[in-house]
């Protein structure tokens, strides 16, 4: 089977799931921060952290001058909450040191390739976490690649099967229409948790059933 253009793709999940439009926008520190503290938990539980982060302390300066074990009781809630404390407080002072008011938009004036390598020398800050900052808070053309974005592009041959998840950033870059990147990022996530699951993928009610060259590997579920 031919490998999908993902052109095509986009638009059966459009017309399965329904379009997306980008959310209103946090500003880039807060979306840092943010994605920080949705790694390796729930969307409900990282805003229930990241709300009582912002009750908590006054500003992102206080947090920087806070201890970690201050901002981890701040964001228990999100787990990990030591080593995410760790990595907020780390990444803040280092931002201060640059930015002394955690101003990010000088980095929508870089590409993607270059602003994504910066944010990444921040401590705890990963190639998904950049590419989160980058298109949620600063429209951007990154496309951040969570695993359910990597497990569904592999399926589809987006990706090549050994990829690494840090090349596979630029690589869907190189095939996505920089105005559809934030719709293909959000669908594919959606698919992987409602459709395409890791375990139990539900291939006789995908809509990409039909042209998926991976469903064939897949098939003892159907």
């Amino acid at each position: 089977m031919q490998k999908p253009n993902i052109g095509r793709i986009l638009k059966l999940l459009i017309d399965t799931y329904g379009d997306r439009a980008p959310l209103k926008r946090l500003e880039p520190v807060a979306e840092l921060v943010q994605t920080i503290l949705s790694q390796n938990t729930s969307d409900t539980n990282s805003r229930r952290a990241f709300k009582s982060l912002l009750d908590t302390f006054a500003g992102w300066d206080k947090v920087a001058e806070a201890n970690t074990l201050q901002i981890a009781g701040a964001i228990r809630a999100g787990g990990l909450a030591d080593i995410k404390a760790k990595y907020i407080k780390s990444a803040l002072q280092s931002l201060q040191k640059v930015t002394p008011d955690f101003n990010l938009l000088f980095l929508k004036d870089m590409g993607v390739v270059e602003a994504r390598a910066w944010l990444v020398r921040l401590p705890g800050v990963g190639m998904k976490t950049a590419s989160c900052v980058l298109l949620f808070s600063l429209g951007m053309p990154a496309f951040p690649v969570d695993t359910h974005v990597f497990r569904v592009a592999k399926r589809l041959g987006l990706l090549a099967a050994k990829i690494a998840v840090t090349a596979a950033h630029s690589e869907l870059e190189k095939q996505t229409g920089p105005a559809d990147i934030y719709r293909c990022h959000v669908l594919l996530i959606e698919h992987g948790r409602k459709t395409c699951q890791a375990r139990r993928p539900r291939c006789a009610a995908c809509c990409l059933a039909d042209i998926c060259p991976g469903r064939k590997m897949l098939c003892f579920y159907i």
